[in-house]
């Protein structure tokens, strides 16, 4: 009987070839081998492919989060000058200009479009539109996304104004949108819309049980596109990319482009563990080198967002660096090189009320050890202002433990200075290959320093010398020789003399009003 969806000639000349393979296959069969088996297609089941056809979709968990990613569209003022379009031109988030950075690591918002592509006119002289993403954490309309997609608009911000906030949904409906807070140190930002219904909403992670391996998920609005879901792992934790002083990036390698800063990242059980906000890009597009701010925290600073419109963090008034293997040896600090070493201390703050020193290397705060130097700010941060803790020191070689009552971080820092005498004096030369003058009141002015710093100047570095190897130059300021101070010249050299006699020298040095630790290690550096 012919089929319904084939002709009757067709199935009939089907009919005869299909006849005259099955003679021929036959007389393939009878020549062939007992033992050979029929080839099979390439795509049939089989033990390698069942693998694959195992591997779980994150179908389900796209589509449970999905509703609650946004885009966010911010209409921003510009300048007459700029004639209404955005240059395209970024800034340097991550440092100073003429850092590597510079061209390497890129916010997302500050171009809005690929490279050669054409812009949009703007709406009208004056304006410019860019476009971010955002991630609802409750039913009544609060959206979490970068300061840098909101432009840094002032808290409270109402629609309206010289900015315009609008979050689109999934289904393509707008809402205007008003900035609670916002937080430049952090990069975070808090937006709300008005809702007559609840939204879908998606709940903060653990990002402190995220791990190296780990899947993860990234939705945004990778330029402009609407929502984009790209899938991935979590390459590193802990990056510092210098972008502020709470740097504690986790590193991904799903795709995310620009337009995808302020939307989250999640988990493999839909919960949220970080923040898309940067990424590292010679071209500006993605290389697999993503980072975004860990859910643990931007917790606190959402919180803090919502409630005051503002942070507020706690203070403890000291400026500290990293220990190397050599200040480690200097200090007296035994096994691995670890802390944070007080090179400062704000006069008036909670850490010189408390007692804390110069010199100091700060090993645990409130419990937890310090191992990192910026372990050290974004434990003191995150501490409630007013709050007592415990501060373990090392001292000269041995241990102590301060309470410390911390207070509210300023917006800018002012240390007293009071001037202090100087005498001039001869130049003095040392074995370090250094030259040495006292520190005079003209000299002081020369080097921009404050009144209150005291030392001896080094006025020459010797060609190969030991002091030239730890990168000393001429302007910098020797304050203290293996932690006592000095004043004089011919003072510094016999306390440099004595240092060299027991192979470390441990030097506190001022250079452009910054201090810092230098350590000379004799052993190595001779020869």
């Amino acid at each position: 009987m012919p089929s319904a969806d084939v002709p009757p000639g067709k199935l009939s000349r089907l009919s005869r070839a299909t006849v005259a393979a099955g003679v021929l296959a036959a007389g393939l069969m009878a020549v062939l081998p007992a033992c050979a088996e029929a080839p099979q297609p390439l795509n049939e089941n089989s033990s390698e492919t069942g693998n694959l056809r195992n591997l779980p979709s994150l179908h389900p968990l796209v589509q449970r989060v999905m509703p609650a990613v946004v885009n966010i569209s911010v209409t921003q003022k510009v300048s007459a000058d700029t004639g209404g379009e955005s240059t395209g031109t970024p800034d340097t988030p991550f440092g100073p200009e003429g850092t590597p950075f510079d061209e390497l690591l890129r916010r997302f918002f500050e171009q809005q479009m690929p490279p050669g592509t054409r812009r949009a006119p703007p709406r009208q002289l004056g304006e410019r539109v860019a476009l971010g993403s955002g991630f609802i954490i409750d039913p009544s309309g609060y959206i979490v996304t970068n300061n840098h997609v909101v432009g840094g608009a002032d808290n409270n911000h109402v629609v309206g104004a010289a900015d315009k906030v609008t979050v689109l949904f999934q289904d393509d409906t707008k809402h205007p949108a008003k900035v609670i807070g916002t937080d430049e140190k952090t990069d975070l930002a808090l937006v709300k819309i008005d809702t007559d219904r609840p939204l879908p909403y998606v709940k903060f992670g653990d990002s402190d049980k995220a791990e190296v391996g780990d899947w993860i998920v990234a939705v945004g609005n990778p330029f402009g596109l609407g929502g984009t879901v790209t899938a991935g792992i979590i390459s590193a934790r802990g990056r510092d990319i210098h972008s502020g002083p709470y740097d504690d990036f986790l590193q991904l390698d799903a795709p995310i482009n620009r337009g995808n800063s302020g939307g989250p990242t999640f988990n493999t059980a839909g919960e949220v563990i970080g923040i898309n906000t940067a990424i590292f890009s010679p071209s500006g597009g993605s290389v697999g080198i993503g980072f975004a701010i860990p859910s643990n925290l931007a917790r606190d600073v959402i919180t803090q967002l919502r409630e005051h419109g503002k942070v507020t963090r706690g203070w403890l008034g000291v400026q500290v660096q990293q220990v190397t293997p050599e200040l480690a040896r200097g200090l007296g600090v035994k096994g691995e090189p670890h802390g944070a070493l007080v090179s400062d201390v704000t006069h008036g703050s909670p850490a010189d009320k408390a007692g804390i020193k110069q010199g100091d290397l700060i090993e645990r705060f409130d419990g937890h050890d310090i191992t990192r130097l910026r372990d050290l700010p974004i434990l003191v941060a995150e501490t409630p202002v007013g709050k007592t803790v415990d501060v373990t020191l090392l001292r000269q070689g041995a241990e102590k433990t301060v309470p410390v009552t911390l207070g509210e971080l300023p917006k800018q820092q002012q240390m007293a200075s009071a001037e202090a005498p100087d005498q001039a004096g001869p130049d003095q030369s040392e074995p370090l290959g250094l030259q040495l003058s006292n520190l005079t009141p003209t000299v002081r002015r020369e080097l921009h320093l404050k009144g209150s710093t005291t030392g001896v100047v080094v006025r020459d570095v010797a060609p190969g010398s030991a002091a030239e190897a730890v990168g000393l130059q001429p302007g910098d300021v020797i304050e203290s020789v293996n932690q006592e101070p000095v004043k004089r010249a011919d003072d510094a050299v016999e306390k440099l003399q004595k240092a060299i006699q027991q192979k470390n020298v441990l030097l506190l040095i001022n250079r452009g009003g910054q201090d810092q630790y230098v350590a000379l290690s004799m052993d190595q550096n001779q020869g």
